[in-house]
C-alpha cells in the first residue's frame, strides 16, 4: 500500500501535504498527443518553439498536469474542479515535483487542496489549485480491502480482481 492511499484510508486532516515526481520524455510527450490528438507544433517542431520564445519543444502543459492525478488516484478523490496557472515550460528530461497540499476539508466531504511543480532546478513550473469529494467510510473500506488483496496501486489487472463481499 503506498503511502498516500495509507493517510486516505486513515483519514485525512488539512495540512497533509504528498509529493510525486516523473521525469517528462519525449516518448511521454508522443503518447499524450496521440491520447490527446494535441498536435501543436510547439511540441514536434523545434523551429516553431523556438519562434514562440521556447529554448526548444515543450511538454503538454496537461501532461505535466496529470501528476497531481496520481496524487488524486491514491487518494480516492474526485475532483470536480481543477484551476492551473502554466508559469514556465517544461522540456523533455526535466524532472518535476509536484507537491499538493490538503487546503481545507468541508463537512460534506468536499476538500480543497493547493498544488505546486517545481522542476530539478527549483523553478516553479505550474501551480493550482483542485476541489473534490473525499472517499467516505464505505469507499475508505473497499480501499482497504482492496489494498489487503494485494492492489495498492489500483493498476489496470485490479480491474479483473475478483468482486469484495
Amino acid at each position: 500500500m503506498t503511502n498516500i492511499r495509507k493517510k486516505a484510508i486513515e483519514g485525512l486532516i488539512v495540512g497533509d501535504t504528498f509529493s510525486v515526481s516523473r521525469t517528462f520524455s519525449e516518448e511521454d510527450m508522443l503518447r499524450f498527443a496521440d491520447i490527446s490528438r494535441d498536435y501543436n507544433p510547439v511540441h514536434f517542431d523545434e523551429r516553431f518553439a523556438r519562434v514562440k520564445g521556447f529554448r526548444d519543444r515543450v511538454c503538454h502543459g496537461l501532461l505535466v498536469g496529470s501528476l497531481i492525478t496520481e496524487i488524486g488516484g491514491q487518494i480516492g478523490w474526485l475532483a470536480s474542479a481543477m484551476d492551473f496557472r502554466f508559469k514556465k515550460p517544461v522540456y523533455f528530461g526535466d524532472t518535476v515535483r509536484c507537491d499538493f497540499t490538503i487546503t481545507e476539508i468541508h463537512e460534506n466531504g468536499r476538500v480543497d487542496a493547493a498544488f505546486v511543480f517545481g522542476n530539478q532546478d527549483g523553478v516553479t513550473v505550474l501551480e493550482g489549485s483542485i476541489r473534490g469529494i473525499l472517499p467516505g467510510p464505505e469507499e475508505k473500506r473497499v480501499m482497504r480491502q482492496m489494498s489487503d488483496q494485494g492492489s495498492a496501486r489500483n493498476r489496470r489487472a485490479s480491474i479483473r480482481e475478483p468482486s469484495l463481499p
